[in-house]
């Protein structure tokens, strides 16, 4: 589906021809551009940036490169094609027609979700608005601005199906997101990892692999809904979130490759004495932005899980892939949990436990990516592994939230929790080590801060000099 730029609002929902909605959308857009004016990247609204555009919404069209000040970018509304004679493909209304509108029954469930996927999308964007002052170069830097842009449409994709779908009720909604702020003693965003601070650009590509990725699986189980608009909207949204996630990977791996030449031209694990990041403090990173996405996933048993699923709401992870009756009536799964003391493992109804499902999928997905961080270790001879910390390390939600595990599994009292914290976390210390590597931005192109290597390729396959950023 193309996309209409001759519009005040770019979009390929027909907004023309709805003008009680066109005209609530534009009073909607003065606030947010306020919003990003405050609250967006700071001190960037005059550079010009080699953004990324949609231009339609097909598999072949939807991007189109060029320099552009990110207040002029063209955020807009953009559904994935709609499918012919979609059905519920889960639930109890497996089988019927997909909604083209809400059901009464259920218009308080489906904006409460709306509003909790909507939420996340500014609270990002408010998270790492000062980490353009410390971009390792203009590379990193460009793609900073990319991800910002699209966490801004992706606000807009929710605050349209507010306007269109929910009446009042919805605007009030849409305004109420530009008023909570990332880390708001007031007003904070609606989930905690979304008040968490990213104050450094390690922190910001684990942000991008970790908890962008259970993005990717939030989004994924939403584009299975029985309200087609919802699923249509999520299905586009995740094309653009394959980006923020390869950010997070392909960092990584840079700062990796680096620590790793760091370690064999000097022969010691000390590369903190030449500027790199060392492994112990990679991991420790890790812990703590793997064991915080782990919480966005909920409760390991939850009854609001199994009634979005029985009404068709929210699915699985490829729910049509799933080869079983999509039901899950008389089905249980395996569920890891913390009872008296301990760790065990037990079977569950399936239905309640659709979160541990999806938080198990999720667990995986990310081991994928150790596997790929591991070999450049191996690579350069060194034995040391990264690992993912057991599921119930420094959990605050669900069973393991009041037990202290250690990351590979060990139940361990307060004292020992206290005495080993700062081996499993990052301490105050190794935040003060990473925030002096990044006292400065790297601007001058082709150039990069030496804790992290340069990309393979460049954007769009652009020179390694390329001026990705313009500062006037």
């Amino acid at each position: 589906m193309s996309i209409n730029y001759s519009e005040k609002i770019p979009n390929n929902v027909d907004l023309a021809s709805d003008r009680r909605l066109q005209r609530a959308l534009e009073n909607w857009q003065p606030a947010y551009l306020q919003w990003w004016k405050d609250m967006g990247p700071e001190g960037a609204q005059a550079f010009d940036v080699y953004l990324r555009t949609a231009i339609s919404t097909d598999a072949n069209g939807w991007a189109q490169f060029g320099h552009v000040k990110m207040p002029d970018y063209r955020w807009g509304i953009f559904l994935a094609d709609r499918e012919a004679d979609r059905k519920v493909n889960f639930g109890e209304q497996m089988g019927m027609p997909a909604w083209q509108d809400v059901p009464g029954e259920h218009r308080a469930t489906l904006r409460r979700l709306i509003v909790t996927q909507g939420d996340t999308e500014p609270a990002s964007v408010e998270q790492q608005r000062m980490l353009g002052k410390t971009a390792p170069s203009l590379y990193d830097l460009r793609n900073l601005f990319q991800i910002n842009v699209e966490e801004g449409r992706h606000l807009w994709a929710m605050v349209y199906l507010l306007h269109a779908y929910f009446g009042r009720d919805g605007r009030e909604e849409a305004e109420a997101m530009l008023e909570r702020h990332s880390g708001d003693p007031d007003k904070p965003r609606i989930l905690g990892a979304f008040n968490e601070e990213t104050p450094d650009w390690l922190s910001f590509f684990m942000f991008t692999y970790f908890t962008d990725r259970d993005g990717k699986y939030q989004l994924a189980s939403l584009a299975e809904s029985g309200f087609d608009p919802l699923a249509r909207t999520c299905k586009f949204m995740l094309t653009e979130e394959a980006h923020h996630m390869f950010v997070g990977e392909t960092g990584i791996s840079r700062i990796l490759q680096r620590t790793c030449d760091l370690m064999r031209e000097h022969k010691t694990d000390d590369v903190r004495a030449f500027g790199g990041i060392d492994l112990s403090t990679m991991q420790k990173y890790l812990n703590f932005h793997f064991s915080v996405s782990l919480d966005l996933f909920g409760q390991e048993l939850s009854t609001n899980a199994a009634n979005y699923y029985t009404a068709g709401i929210k699915g699985r992870f490829l729910e049509t892939r799933i080869a079983d009756d999509h039901k899950l009536a008389d089905t249980t799964y395996r569920v890891t949990t913390f009872r008296d003391g301990g760790i065990v493992e037990t079977d569950a109804p399936a239905l309640t436990a659709l979160n541990e499902r999806l938080r198990q999928d999720y667990i995986e997905d990310c081991a994928r990516g150790l596997v790929r961080w591991n070999k450049i270790i191996e690579k350069a001879g060194i034995n040391f592994e990264l690992k993912l910390p057991h599921r119930g390390f420094h959990r605050a939600i669900g069973a393991f939230s009041g037990a202290h595990v250690s990351p590979d599994g060990k139940v361990l009292s307060d004292a020992e929790w206290r005495e080993n914290k700062h081996r499993f976390l990052p301490s105050d210390e190794d935040r003060a080590y990473v925030t002096s590597l990044m006292s400065a931005a790297v601007i001058e192109p082709g150039k990069f801060a030496n804790w992290i290597a340069p990309p393979a390729r460049g954007i769009n396959n652009q020179p390694g000099e390329f001026e990705y950023v313009r500062f006037n």
